[in-house]
């Protein structure tokens, strides 16, 4: 299969990950505590942020600083973090795990979770313009991004404010999502129903997420929507999913408004296909009693439940919490988003010598191994690294030598490969070696460097 069929069928744009969601304090040698610092790099979604603060001790503190690739990413997360942080009495922990999940992988939702997504986004429009001049937000914060990239996060809020629905003058996200899926299949799109059986069986399956159910698998292949938790009508175009792609028609450059994602590995794989709570595991005469949809449920809506219990601190003032209206601010909890050019000049920066506790790449963004990332990494710290296992479209031959390519590269950034007593195989983590001319001082795994 041509490398271009291969970034053809998980798409240009990332929309969500494609490995289960991990406590980054966690993974490594020690579990660390104190005041934390992680750096994600392409993470494209909450998942690991969720996580990490679900593993949180009371007395422990967590800053993310988030760099993507694109203002279409940031803006999603932006919206899927504001979601989760709906003050409960407006929503019910059980509501916002639905909402979230129809967000993060449906192409058409429910019209109540289309009107929760328009008012979110509505916020985030005031958000973004008032905290230019303002003190960021004490959870979310967007003050270091580029003029440019504030103002594109306003005009796509502005987007998604509007209502949306099929026959309204907006782009068709059914047409769009038919588009890539014919696209991608070509001559086989006849046969396609036997195509997305042979990836969930042979592919998904084989690669440790037997727990994908085989009919809501065949519905988001063909359709596009992943999650049907209530009955309902689901015909309200999901607008975050939409982006533009630079294209060439007759010899010009033209901006075609389309769905460019991921169209074979699903969104299941963020929360669905690993869990701690057994029973939702559980098989009878070798089927799956739960499916991937259940376990997602199951699994957000346990951490937005960790999320909302960590309420604000003593020393948070109410006046604080007033000027950030419709937004929770868990104590200990920060999410900074950085520019989209921004990692290569982060090790020149003093401020951010030896501060990260954890680093997370993505697979897509595996390339940046050759940045020092050793520069920006505590002594105690690790980086992660995302690996090709649930890339569909690569070969056995060709996931083998993007592992190789992951232990070939941190290597030469100045990591050691870990191997934890139970492997992981969706992630590959290292360690900073220490170089001779290192004169720190080294203390426990706690962190108390501030920029």
């Amino acid at each position: 299969m041509s490398s271009a069929r291969c970034v053809e069928g998980a798409g240009s744009v990332t929309w969500w990950g494609f490995s289960p969601a991990r406590d980054l304090t966690a993974t490594g040698p020690v579990k660390q505590q104190g005041e934390l610092n992680v750096l994600l790099v392409g993470s494209s979604d909450p998942r690991h942020i969720l996580k990490t603060v679900a593993g949180l001790a009371d007395t422990d503190s967590l800053h993310v600083w988030v760099i993507e690739n694109s203002v279409e990413v940031i803006a999603r997360q932006l919206l899927l973090l504001s979601l989760s942080l709906a003050p409960e009495e407006n929503t019910s922990v059980h509501k916002k795990a639905e909402t979230f999940l129809e967000v993060l992988g449906n192409s058409e939702l429910r019209s109540e979770t289309g009107v929760a997504l328009s008012e979110a986004a509505a916020r985030l429009v005031d958000y973004v313009t008032v905290g230019q001049e303002a003190e960021p937000h004490p959870c979310l914060d967007t003050s270091l991004l580029k003029f440019r990239e504030r103002d594109e996060l306003v005009r796509i809020f502005r987007t998604w404010a509007k209502p949306c629905t099929e026959g309204s003058g907006s782009v068709s996200i059914t047409r769009a999502w038919d588009a890539r899926v014919r696209q991608h299949l070509g001559t086989r799109y006849d046969s396609r129903r036997g195509c997305f059986d042979w990836d969930l069986a042979m592919k998904l399956h084989q690669r440790g997420a037997g727990v994908i159910n085989k009919q809501q698998y065949f519905e988001w292949r063909s359709q596009g929507v992943a999650f049907q938790m209530r009955e309902g009508v689901y015909q309200t175009t999901n607008p975050t999913l939409l982006s533009y792609r630079i294209l060439r028609h007759r010899g010009d450059k033209v901006a075609v408004t389309g769905y460019w994602g991921d169209i074979v590995s699903s969104p299941y794989l963020c929360f669905g296909v690993e869990t701690s709570d057994q029973s939702l595991l559980k098989t009878e005469n070798g089927s799956h009693v739960k499916t991937a949809q259940d376990i997602s449920f199951a699994n957000v809506q346990a951490l937005l439940q960790a999320l909302s219990s960590r309420g604000p601190r003593p020393d948070s003032s109410q006046q604080q919490a007033e000027e950030t209206p419709g937004l929770l601010i868990p104590s200990g909890l920060s999410v900074t988003f950085l520019p989209l050019d921004s990692l290569s000049r982060l090790p020149d920066k003093k401020s951010f010598s030896h501060f990260f506790h954890c680093i997370y790449l993505s697979a897509g963004m595996a390339h940046h191994l050759g940045c020092p990332l050793q520069r920006m990494c505590s002594p105690g710290g690790v980086l992660v690294v995302e690996l090709a296992r649930f890339l569909l479209d690569l070969s056995a031959d060709q996931e083998r030598g993007f592992v190789e390519k992951v232990v070939e590269g941190a290597k030469d950034a100045g990591f050691d490969p870990w191997t934890p007593a139970d492997p992981d195989p969706t992630h590959a983590v290292f360690t900073p070696q220490t170089p001779p001319d290192l004169h720190l001082q080294e203390g426990p795994t706690t962190g108390t460097m501030s920029p």
